[in-house]
């Protein structure tokens, strides 16, 4: 038991004493690359997604690959 209270002990001194948090203009910075990050990932997988037809079963999105195919059957 007394180890474990030891590696709590440390475990919040390091967490306050040595390590170097980001500043708020900083961590905006950071966090607005990560959605934009995100947002063009997201907007790729769709692209994908509409191209190749994520369910040609489904009457609604079919994709475009089907209405290609279509045209030749």
């Amino acid at each position: 038991m007394d180890k474990l209270k030891l590696y709590i002990k440390e475990s919040y001194e390091e967490l306050l004493y040595k390590v170097t948090w980001p500043t708020w203009p900083e961590l905006q910075s950071s966090s607005i690359v990560v959605i934009i990050g995100s947002v063009i990932i997201a907007l790729i997988v769709f692209a994908m997604d509409f191209i190749f037809g994520a369910n040609p079963e489904n009457s609604f999105f079919k994709g475009m690959l089907y209405y290609i195919y279509s045209l030749f059957a």
